[in-house]
């Protein structure tokens, strides 16, 4: 049956169900895992790469730009940094046009553009594929961290159907459900970023959002050798095993 309405976004299907939409979430969930924790001092992203090898050219990472492999994590304006889980050139698109929307806000109210608004803005764009003819949804969903003055730290979750949520800690992608078992049982209010680091695993991505000595947001997308660094720091890294192994 399904097969008569899911060749368009723009039928329903008898039970009500829009199958495009639900194939894209489907397709994010087989993407590496981006989880999100809000904190009382700051919001930290963690996501999972996909894309690693011996072979891949990792210097711009590792020497140029604000860090981050330009596969998970992104910057979206000086205050709202975000990740990414699905289609990554579905997700280079969304991120180009919310990029261009908080500079264009910038440009009109000379202030940073609030995180909902951002956040808003996106989904619009997103809900709109989901009901024109001739379009598909974008394959990707969105954790949005961000500060503003007047809500202070958020964290936001946004998905392919233009659905936008706010939470205190989330994930995306593969395995999520198991993950935010985890997170329900481990979060608490008064985390802060240290805590909120042992979430950490291997193989990742890693960001931050703080306040700086100024007052101002403050982001910060590690770059490979300061994950290690600060896996190594919270007992996180293997190196202690392999030492281990290797004495043995």
């Amino acid at each position: 049956m399904a097969r008569r309405y899911d060749s368009r976004t723009t039928i329903f299907s008898p039970e009500g169900r829009l199958y495009q939409i639900e194939y894209a979430m489907e397709a994010i969930s087989h993407a590496g895992t981006v989880l999100g924790v809000l904190a009382k001092d700051g919001v930290v992203i963690a996501a999972e790469k996909k894309v690693t090898g011996k072979l891949l050219d990792m210097s711009g990472a590792r020497e140029g730009g604000y860090g981050g492999s330009g596969e998970k994590i992104f910057l979206l304006n000086s205050n709202v940094v975000a990740g990414v889980a699905g289609i990554t050139a579905d997700a280079n698109s969304l991120i180009n046009f919310a990029r261009q929307a908080a500079q264009r806000h910038l440009l009109t109210y000379d202030e940073d553009i609030p995180v909902e608004l951002l956040a808003q803005r996106l989904c619009d764009l997103k809900q709109g594929y989901t009901q024109y003819g001739g379009l598909r949804p974008f394959g990707v969903s969105l954790l949005y961290a961000g500060y503003d003055p007047h809500y202070h730290f958020q964290l936001y979750h946004s998905d392919p159907s233009g659905n936008y949520s706010g939470w205190k800690a989330t994930c995306i992608g593969a395995n999520n459900g198991t993950a935010q078992s985890l997170l329900k049982q481990e979060y608490k209010e008064d985390m802060s970023v240290e805590d909120a680091y042992n979430s950490g695993d291997e193989k990742l991505e890693f960001s931050t959002l703080t306040l700086g000595p100024n007052k101002q947001p403050k982001a910060k997308i590690y770059k490979p050798a300061e994950i290690d660094a600060l896996l190594q720091k919270h007992g996180l890294g293997k190196k202690d095993e392999d030492a281990e192994m290797a004495s043995a």
